[in-house]
């Protein structure tokens, strides 16, 4: 993470496999990203893809704040786009930072 964030603060895991219809995907992702970065409450976010598999963990200030991103209308459209054509799978997660700690060389 790249700010000092006061805790508690809550983690939305979103795990995925794409399907092998993906185009128009990467540009929705990036849409989707810069949006999420306006969102007030909005931390950060890291991601990690591997072939079709991927984790992407944002991070919020509260609740509050991730249930209105998910009702966000354009976050709306893009799920929708995700559900009907480019993941064959995906879960979310949504968790309580209670502590953290990290090493950097």
């Amino acid at each position: 993470m790249k700010k000092t964030q006061k805790k508690p603060y809550f983690a939305v895991i979103f795990t995925s496999k794409l399907s092998n219809k993906t185009e128009g995907y990467e540009e929705i992702s990036n849409k989707m990203l810069e949006l999420a970065k306006k969102q007030k409450g909005f931390i950060d976010i890291e991601s990690l893809k591997e072939g079709k598999n991927g984790i992407t963990v944002s991070y919020w200030e509260s609740m509050a704040d991730i249930r209105a991103w998910n009702t966000n209308e354009r976050h709306n459209e893009a799920q929708k786009g995700g559900k009907e054509t480019w993941y064959d799978k995906f879960t979310v997660r949504i968790c309580e930072v209670m502590r953290e700690y990290s090493f950097e060389k």
